[in-house]
């Protein structure tokens, strides 16, 4: 029987497939790495307060990136050049969502409208994010290898997704709600459309690794315009809403470690 589950399974059993899903995903966290770095060191003074959060957010997303490739070592693979059609945040980026990269090589300050629009951006990409990792840690939170490194990832990502909501409410008291309701928006239309061509670009790259059959692969594509017309029609909502999460000041504290959740190097 087809399912979400037997389909990441037939991935991570298959060599080509794991390097290229584990490259995919160790890419989007490094650049997601890279840019939380540069918006910490660029937060205005008026929100210095942030940049604590911001730059645990940063760190959070290399260890992440850092995790990937060391599943990739532990099965003696290396990691592969990303297809730009699965470069889910740089074609984010190329769509206008988020602070351009050029923006973030300046040694500029940020403005407080800038600092909206990246916790607008993050908030719905985090949706995404939390989304998927929960459903891994449903699948594979037990296994042998994999469980460990999904369960924190889980963790991590809840964290990022909580720390967004309570910081846009923040900015919403502040003034700048009906800003950011209009930036969640326009960013949840385009993060599904991104997203849609995204997951068709590397289920096509996984359909030719795992030698599919057309049906298959057929299947799979009408699952995932199905998700995308879903979304269009009113599932965008659960991206935009905010509340005040369960988790306060989740990016507070320090950056958990391997004490409570291991480092890459304990995945080699």
């Amino acid at each position: 029987m087809l399912s979400a589950k037997s389909v990441f399974q037939e991935i991570l059993d298959n060599d080509e497939s794991f390097r290229l899903f584990c490259s995919v995903a160790a890419s989007g966290e490094a650049q997601g790495g890279w840019e939380n770095g540069r918006i910490a060191a660029l937060v205005p003074e008026s929100r210095r307060d942030l940049a604590p959060k911001i730059a645990r957010h940063g760190t959070d997303e290399d260890k992440h990136g850092r995790i990937f490739n060391a599943l990739l070592h532990k099965r003696g693979l290396e990691p592969m050049e990303v297809p730009r059609e699965t470069d889910y945040t740089m074609l984010l980026e190329a769509r206008g969502i988020g602070l351009a990269h050029d923006k973030l090589r300046r040694d500029e300050p940020l403005t407080e409208h800038d600092i909206v629009i990246y916790l607008a951006h993050s908030r719905v990409t985090e949706q995404r994010a939390s989304a998927q990792m929960t459903m891994l840690r449903g699948y594979f939170g037990d296994h042998p290898d994999l469980g460990r490194a999904v369960r924190m990832i889980a963790d991590d990502e809840d964290n990022h997704l909580a720390y967004c909501h309570e910081e846009l409410l923040r900015l919403a008291a502040d003034g700048y709600g009906r800003t950011i309701q209009r930036i969640l928006r326009e960013s949840a239309l385009v993060e599904m459309a991104v997203y849609r061509d995204v997951s068709l670009a590397v289920m096509a790259h996984m359909g030719r690794v795992l030698g599919w059959p057309g049906p298959k692969s057929a299947l799979l594509a009408a699952g995932i315009h199905a998700l995308h017309t879903y979304e269009r029609l009113g599932g965008w909502r659960r991206m935009v809403s905010l509340r005040m999460p369960e988790r306060r000041n989740a990016l507070g504290g320090p950056a958990k470690t391997a004490s409570g959740a291991p480092e890459a190097p304990e995945f080699v």
